[in-house]
């Protein structure tokens, strides 16, 4: 298969393709199968909405108003209302990549061919995606349950050619006009397709996935930046011995003391407390050093959990009603978002407890009473200058909201519709609040890196040696900018691209050529 290309077919869809569809502009095609599946749904669809009794979403109104049968010739009509009328979010535009990932996993919902829409609403779809056409879609307006209507409902009105959308090029404009400057005919929604369109957890999760990827980044460079800091601190890498860690069995905590003493390899720095400062030999390192391997690595467990938890909604199809293989269609309660939702709000957690560890080390290297002969706040000339101490203010910052952003959504709920909907979710506000956690949380660690690399450097200066990996970190994040040369380039730090330098993932690529790849 093109690697540029993504084939939805009809059993789900892969955490690698959504991240290509969102974030990297991948083309995306509807296989054989795919289409077969659609048209032998409608088939179905078209059958019940031929027959006199009423059947829920094809010839009936929705949520509360569910017992209303439809006339006929009303029913274009109501599909196209439901999109309307649902569009009704507020708030700041949701991000592009977010945007197209709820797209792309509408789409492959409607492809499993157990939602009753044609192939030409689904083939509109993946016209929108390959054009580039992103629907606006605003911060507020789901609840995650009966899906994330209403940005699900923005997007549809794109479909319909309604409602503004942003083109290729960023420019935001009359999604009617985008359609007609692709060549793309907008759809008229027949029996079910509306309500169809609607009814998923697609942001939720595709907000999911997204963090997922930029969490194992993060985490791998909180391994790096806790080694880092154990270097510079002239702390015992004993404590990362593989024996240690096999008789508490966590996979996450081994895998992280593993990547720590492949970054310390060789480190002329490691156990010296006592020979370099003079004083008396060291018992026990504090707990954010010796404990990194288990904090970090219980985080690492925590994402597989979530991953599995992805896993299973991506191969799911989730509509209400739906239509089975042998020719019912049901309702039923799938749409609702609980599992995501937790998995999102266990995130928040271990991501606020990660920056809370790595904030204390670096707090740790900045003071001189603990600091085993380190300068104040690691300044070239403490007192003429302030050296790092404000940007420890600002990763304190970063991690006091972190612990505000670690307070549950899915502990919430509100009833809407009447009652019908009486317990809801709140997972699209728990993944929302997890882009926040996952964006600060490479800002805390690209703090750490900038002050444990400082840290390094002084030690070297000192006649020390610091691992190959380390040096590797040094040189690496000083040719991307944020370390000037001379003595004063730390008068001004550009903690903004050592945070671009972490979050890509260019710390990760530093060192593995020296450690090897890394888990």
């Amino acid at each position: 298969m093109d690697m540029h290309t993504v084939v939805v077919g009809t059993s789900g869809t892969t955490a690698e393709d959504v991240v290509a569809v969102a974030r990297h502009g991948a083309r995306v095609e509807l296989s054989t199968a795919a289409v077969d599946a659609l048209a032998a749904s409608r088939l179905i669809v078209d059958a019940l909405a031929a027959k006199p009794e009423p059947v829920y979403g094809v010839s009936t109104g929705f949520g509360a108003l569910a017992s209303r049968h439809i006339s006929t010739e009303l029913r274009a009509r109501l599909q196209r209302n439901i999109v309307r009328s649902h569009a009704a979010g507020m708030g700041p535009r949701v991000e592009r990549e977010v945007v197209r990932a709820l797209m792309f996993l509408r789409l492959k919902t409607v492809a499993s061919g157990h939602t009753g829409v044609r192939p030409e609403v689904a083939q509109t779809m993946a016209d929108v995606l390959n054009a580039g056409i992103t629907p606006v879609v605003h911060e507020y307006g789901s609840l995650g349950c009966s899906g994330d209507l209403a940005p699900l409902s923005h997007c549809a009105l794109t479909l319909m050619g309604e409602g503004e959308a942003e083109g290729p090029d960023g420019t935001v404009g009359p999604a009617g006009e985008l359609l007609a400057a692709h060549g793309i005919t907008p759809v008229e929604l027949r029996e079910k397709e509306g309500l169809a369109l609607l009814n998923g957890t697609d942001g939720m999760l595709g907000m999911l996935v997204m963090a997922l990827a930029d969490l194992r980044t993060l985490y791998t460079s909180a391994d790096i930046t806790a080694a880092l800091s154990l270097e510079a601190l002239l702390g015992t890498d004993k404590v990362l011995a593989p024996e240690l860690h096999a008789i508490r069995p966590h996979p996450g905590q081994g895998a992280s003391a593993d990547n720590m003493l492949r970054v310390l390899a060789g480190s002329g720095l490691t156990g010296r407390h006592a020979e370099v400062t003079g004083d008396a030999p060291r018992v026990q390192d504090a707990y954010s050093v010796r404990c990194a391997p288990q904090v970090n690595g219980a985080g690492r467990d925590t994402l597989d959990y979530a991953a599995v938890v992805a896993g299973r909604e991506l191969a799911s199809s989730v509509d209400n009603p739906v239509v089975l293989p042998d020719g019912r269609v049901e309702s039923n309660g799938n749409f609702h978002g609980a599992p995501v939702a937790y998995v999102l709000d266990f995130l928040a957690i271990v991501a606020a407890d990660l920056g809370s560890i790595c904030e204390r080390r670096t707090d740790r290297l900045l003071d001189k009473n603990r600091s085993h002969g380190l300068p104040p706040f690691l300044a070239d000339d403490a007192g003429v200058d302030s050296g790092l101490m404000i940007a420890q203010y600002t990763q304190a910052a970063l991690v006091s909201e972190m612990k505000r952003l670690a307070v549950p959504a899915s502990a919430d709920s509100i009833p809407s519709s009447a009652m019908q909907e009486d317990h809801v979710s709140m997972g699209w506000s728990a993944a929302r609040k997890l882009r926040t956690a996952v964006d600060n949380l490479a800002r805390i660690v690209a703090v750490e890196l900038y002050a444990a690399t400082r840290a390094v450097e002084l030690r070297a200066a000192e006649g020390l040696v610091p691992a190959a990996a380390s040096q590797a970190a040094v040189a690496a994040l000083r040719a991307a900018g944020a370390q000037g040369p001379g003595p004063d380039r730390f008068l001004a730090p550009d903690l903004a691209a050592a945070d671009t330098f972490v979050r890509e993932g260019a710390l990760v690529a530093a060192v593995e050529p020296v450690t090897g790849p890394l888990a």
